[in-house]
């Protein structure tokens, strides 16, 4: 398949120009011009870099790349090393930040959604990104506390009440902490994201509502790995998936 072809597929899935985003998306780097195996992970870091050059891989897709808002545009340092690595096994990076958070059926949120066992409603907020939805039956904090651990493996965090009745859940994958005021607004009993901030506690305490910081990693582990895997059954190409580990 040809490169152009692959970028043309994947843009017109995801709709990157719906999105204000804060890096590229589609392709930051270009590689050969014909893809037969391609590599998918959640960030583009070295240690995925490196398990594509050992798969022979052509193109990385990920939902993490490069050259982020205000970030330093040198390439220097571990940039530069990321970027060499690419450029000397001519290995493509194809990256879709918001758009692959925001898809209906393959996204972050929606596979996340899967994974807990929670029934999407619809999504509300800047850009669609804040989905909301409830359990298949009331359910406790500290029993979907619980449920997240065994459903993501990794410990999550919960502000506020652990005996709390969960009925109307929101939910943000990955940085989305900013969005725990607006989902109390519409009436959430329980917010969920990636990660937290200090004053996330005041307002689980102060509103009643509570709040489950799952890891950022650890929720926007899916989409990609669902965009790989329906890439695989439209193209025929060869998709392999890497999950390295992230704690954070």
């Amino acid at each position: 398949m040809q490169l152009t072809e692959l970028i043309r597929l994947l843009d017109g899935t995801l709709e990157p120009w719906r999105f204000k985003d804060y890096a590229p998306n589609g392709l930051q780097v270009e590689g050969r011009a014909e893809v037969r195996k391609v590599l998918t992970g959640t960030t583009a870091s070295q240690a995925l870099i490196d398990a594509a050059i050992a798969e022979g891989a052509d193109a990385i897709l990920v939902h993490h790349g490069y050259f982020w808002k205000n970030e330093d545009a040198r390439i220097t340092g571990i940039k530069r090393a990321r970027l060499k690595a690419l450029l000397e096994h001519d290995i493509s990076l194809i990256a879709y930040h918001l758009p692959l958070d925001a898809h209906p059926t393959l996204g972050n949120n929606t596979t996340l959604a899967k994974q807990l066992g929670l029934v999407a409603e619809g999504q509300t907020g800047d850009q669609g990104l804040l989905w909301y939805g409830r359990c298949t039956a009331p359910i406790t904090a500290q029993s979907l506390v619980e449920r997240v651990d065994a459903a993501l493996t990794r410990p999550p965090l919960l502000l506020g009440d652990p005996a709390r009745r969960i009925e109307r859940v929101f939910w943000c994958t990955g940085g989305a902490q900013g969005f725990f005021e607006q989902a109390i607004a519409q009436g959430a009993d329980v917010f969920i994201t990636g990660e937290v901030s200090e004053q996330n506690y005041h307002i689980a305490e102060e509103s009643g509502v509570a709040f489950i910081a799952a890891g950022h990693h650890a929720t926007e582990r899916y989409g990609v790995k669902a965009l790989g895997d329906w890439l695989a059954t439209e193209t025929g190409l060869a998709v392999v998936h890497v999950d390295l580990a992230n704690p954070v």
